[in-house]
């Protein structure tokens, strides 16, 4: 006899606000057991000391995660000069300290700061999920063993500062996927000459998604359960960057069988990816192969979207 899965067949998207502290599984965890969700994932990790947007996937929505792990991020963060640590935050131990020179000044920061707009390498901390032979890096880290890694090329599409401090400042970086802000932080700290860790970091954007709709865990623990189910976003909030087709209800159901779909009047070019619609219903996405030609790509469920927010 099949064991029955636990919990509720839920499907949305939560923009969670993850407190300092806990871990981004924990909070997903967290969010999971209030919706009594069947499935659930997040979307691109914060660290425990790290705060913010924290988008949450339930049901059929985490079929669709990817397109948020591949999103532009904006962060703030504050830089303390003068201090590096092993982990490049405010969690490690310091392992340097330097000077602040007489003649670090805002003028100074700004033109450092500009070598780190635009597309820049970074070398990937030991303190990151990032995996050699199986084994996470921050685990290597811990027993105190250091791996070479390569650096990676990111993009820092801007990168603001503000609030300053005679040991520091804070920056607003608008980046794309993969940046470390902490290794950007350090990099800034040498290019002065004096070091340098983060002691704060917030998530304010990823994608389409900004603070404003954020949610504590706190906050949904004092609704209902009516009242959490209205908070969610639909399945599709996530792709709204994507094209939309809608089509008949046979061809839905050929595409919904896994079979392609031919002869359609589409404006689809080869290799195009589009949002999937039958009436309201979303069906999931759709490649065009030839012109007129339709395959499915990723599809819901639709049996299984029973509690899917309006």
């Amino acid at each position: 006899m099949a064991r029955r899965r636990k919990g509720l067949p839920i499907d949305g998207v939560l923009l969670l606000d993850k407190a300092s502290g806990m871990s981004s599984n924990h909070a997903l965890q967290r969010a999971r057991r209030l919706f009594q969700a069947r499935k659930a994932g997040h979307t691109g990790t914060l660290d425990p000391m790290a705060t913010g947007l924290l988008p949450v996937c339930f049901g059929e929505a985490t079929k669709f995660s990817a397109h948020l792990l591949e999103a532009d991020k904006v962060y703030r963060t504050r830089v303390k000069l003068g201090e590096t640590t092993d982990t490049g935050d405010a969690e490690g131990e310091i392992v340097s300290r330097r000077a602040l020179p007489d003649g670090l000044d805002q003028a100074m920061v700004e033109a450092v700061l500009a070598r780190f707009r635009g597309e820049i390498e970074q070398v990937p901390p030991m303190y990151s999920a990032l995996k050699h032979q199986g084994r996470k890096l921050y685990e290597l880290a811990r027993e105190g063993k250091t791996i070479e890694r390569a650096p990676r090329r990111v993009t820092v599409y801007d990168v603001r500062p503000f609030d300053w401090a005679e040991d520091g400042f804070w920056l607003e970086v608008r980046c794309s996927k993969g940046t470390y802000i902490r290794t950007l932080a350090e990099d800034i700290g040498e290019a002065l000459g004096v070091g340098a860790h983060i002691t704060a970091l917030e998530r304010l954007e990823t994608g389409p998604f900004d603070s404003e709709q954020r949610l504590s865990l706190e906050t949904l623990e004092a609704m209902s359960d009516a009242q959490r189910l209205a908070m969610l976003l639909p399945v599709d909030v996530m792709l709204q960057h994507l094209p939309t087709l809608q089509v008949a209800s046979d061809v839905a159901d050929r595409l919904l069988h896994g079979q392609p779909a031919t002869g359609l009047d589409i404006e689809l070019a080869p290799g195009d990816t589009a949002r999937l619609y039958c009436g309201r219903a979303f069906l999931g996405l759709v490649e065009s192969t030839a012109p007129g030609t339709l395959i499915p790509k990723r599809l819901v469920d639709t049996a299984a979207m029973t509690a899917a927010p309006a």
